[in-house]
């Protein structure tokens, strides 16, 4: 009898480690290279604050600046633990069809309404400070000091410069998806998510955002400034509306794992090098 278990137990053991892994890892660049990347991002930069000084006024283009830079920020936070989750977990039920993408729509709306109301709330707090406090503060000054902060976690995410990074290491519950309807989950992993502190956010950026939100001297710009950024966080999970497979969404994903981190430090440096630059000219 036990040699009978014994040889089940082996042949189990041996089909367990012939199950194929499959799974294609992101690498990070070498150090030189990065370096030319960031040098990239300075010069791109650089060349950028100029055209937009010749084309436009200074105001105009830094605010077009920060837009382009809060929605790629909000996109980008995609590649944290909690963007994994969400697309994974917000997805429609059964297989694909027609009538599974509209009877998950209400989903995907109810998550929507949750990131506004935390642009709301994080953005209205962010506001308030701001007007007790910073209502008097110098434009000039608040972009400058953005772009040097911006600066450093470009450095950091190059890996050339250590910056502090607060985080609360936490993720949505999963186990909400047992204890609520779909659409309440959707609008629960919203909140969460739009409030952009409870869980973890895998990119600086947002401290970027959080720090215009915070110096704007403006409770309505706020919660617009916290809100395009939430737009950013929101949208990837439309993906789950296309015949997509999610084991072909989290592969993506680790595929483009380090280069969103590139990515993401060539937008913090090239931004903050053309604000700068225009606050020069």
């Amino acid at each position: 009898m036990d040699a009978k278990a014994s040889r089940q137990s082996s042949r189990g053991e041996a089909s367990v480690a012939c199950v194929p892994d499959a799974f294609s890892f992101s690498e990070a660049q070498s150090p030189r290279a990065r370096f030319v990347l960031m040098v990239s991002a300075i010069v791109v930069g650089i060349a950028g604050g100029a055209v937009l000084h010749s084309e436009m006024s200074t105001s105009n283009a830094l605010t077009g600046l920060f837009i382009v830079l809060a929605l790629a920020g909000g996109f980008l936070s995609t590649w944290s633990p909690c963007g994994y989750s969400s697309l994974s977990l917000l997805r429609p039920s059964g297989h694909y069809s027609l009538g599974s993408v509209v009877r998950w729509a209400p989903t995907f709306f109810t998550h929507a309404v949750g990131y506004a109301i935390g642009a709301v709330v994080l953005g209205g707090m962010l506001g308030m400070v701001s007007w007790l406090l910073f209502s008097s503060l110098p434009f000039s000054y608040m972009v400058a000091g953005m772009a040097v902060l911006a600066l450093g976690y470009g450095a950091h995410q190059m890996g050339f410069m250590k910056m502090p990074y607060p985080q609360r290491r936490a993720q949505v519950p999963h186990d909400a998806r047992f204890r609520f309807r779909s659409s309440v989950i959707g609008l629960l992993y919203g909140y969460a998510l739009g409030m952009n502190y409870l869980t973890y956010v895998q990119t600086p950026i947002l401290y970027i955002v959080t720090g215009v939100a915070l110096f704007c001297g403006d409770v309505k710009t706020a919660i617009i400034i916290i809100g395009i950024f939430n737009i950013g966080r929101c949208l990837p999970v439309a993906v789950n509306f296309l015949p997509i497979k999610n084991v072909t969404v989290q592969a993506w994903l680790a595929r483009w794992q380090e280069r969103a981190v590139e990515v993401d430090g060539f937008l913090l440096l090239s931004v903050a090098t053309a604000s700068l630059v225009l606050l020069a000219l």
